[in-house]
């Protein structure tokens, strides 16, 4: 009942998150928001909608470590699917096709990433209130960080404003459809918080090593649909600017759920065994990264090597984790 109970809400989750991105793109257009508005804060927003309220349900459930697990293990877990798309993808190889300025995302990511990983291995910081001053400096660095790359692209050619075709969507079916789509987001995903916990507590795996390996997996679903859709159109730079993109705003959200945790903050509350995650994050980054960078041609017969480096690391991460019992 546990596992049927956990697969229903995956795919209702799943499902209503991609309606909401969709629905997000329609408002986007409708609207004609700057490129700030529609990559980084409104369309990341939605496709992260679902990491979000996981994270507060599992607050109210007293179970701190599956939220950790599925914001830290979401970053791993979307490193591992741009690899699998790139593995089965035959127009091109994703990672030397982009455009190097994606480099500036994951390098954003990365830093991140790495705060959280030295707050958690320093110990309890100084808080504001409740809220961790490690939180509102992951906040600080990522406006920045937005910013910062919002300037780069300032020198590139203008992308041309395209009208929408006669039967696009309108702005009221937009707004309608994406309100739907997070009120059913919102009734399906504490029962995913539900189910999970419970099946950490029939497995005896932890709510830890089930928010990285089984929550964080579900919830990166919608962007690997959207991948496999962008891949399909040829459209790489959206493909692995999506993923790379997906690590920066989960790691917003983990400082952005730090307000709703009163217990204290939340990097000094979960399991430290999660400083293994992080550091692993930051590994399958870093090199997804270097595959960006190094354009040297790296075949074996017609794998992508880069690709399965990376399939291998995260495999070998997750035996790791298993291994340590995190969040037990």
């Amino acid at each position: 009942m546990v596992w049927f109970l956990f697969l229903i809400s995956s795919a209702v989750v799943v499902l209503a998150a991609t309606k909401l991105a969709a629905y997000a793109d329609v408002i986007a257009v409708r609207t004609r928001l700057g490129g700030l508005v529609i990559g980084t804060i409104f369309l990341a927003g939605a496709t992260s909608l679902p990491e979000m309220i996981a994270s507060i349900s599992a607050f109210r459930a007293s179970v701190p470590n599956l939220a950790a697990g599925n914001f830290l293990g979401s970053n791993m877990t979307n490193i591992a699917l741009l690899a699998l798309v790139d593995l089965f993808n035959r127009q091109a190889p994703l990672l030397r096709t982009v455009a190097v300025t994606h480099s500036l995302t994951a390098a954003l990511a990365t830093l991140l990433m790495l705060v959280a990983v030295l707050s958690m291995a320093v110990g309890a910081l100084p808080a504001v209130g409740w809220v961790g001053a490690d939180s509102l400096l992951i906040i600080g660095l990522y406006f920045a960080g937005i910013w910062v790359m919002q300037r780069e692209s300032r020198g590139g050619p203008a992308a041309p404003v395209m009208e929408p075709a006669a039967d696009f969507p309108t702005l009221r079916r937009g707004l309608v459809g994406f309100v739907m789509a997070a009120v059913v987001l919102m009734a399906a995903v504490p029962q995913l918080v539900r189910a999970s916990t419970d099946i950490a507590a029939i497995t005896g795996l932890g709510t830890g090593f089930v928010g990285t390996a089984l929550l964080s997996l579900v919830t990166s679903l919608p962007e690997l649909v959207a991948v496999i859709a962008a891949t399909r159109l040829g459209a790489f730079d959206l493909a692995v600017g999506n993923l790379f993109g997906s690590n920066v705003f989960n790691m917003l959200g983990l400082a952005v759920a730090d307000f709703f945790l009163l217990d204290g903050p939340f990097l000094s509350v979960i399991d430290p065994g999660f400083i293994i995650v992080g550091l692993l994050g930051i590994l399958l980054t870093n090199m997804a990264l270097i595959g960006n960078l190094a354009r040297v041609e790296r075949k074996f017969l017609f794998f992508e090597l880069d690709s399965v480096a990376i399939l291998g690391a995260y495999l070998l991460g997750m035996f790791l984790l298993y291994q340590r019992g995190i969040g037990l």
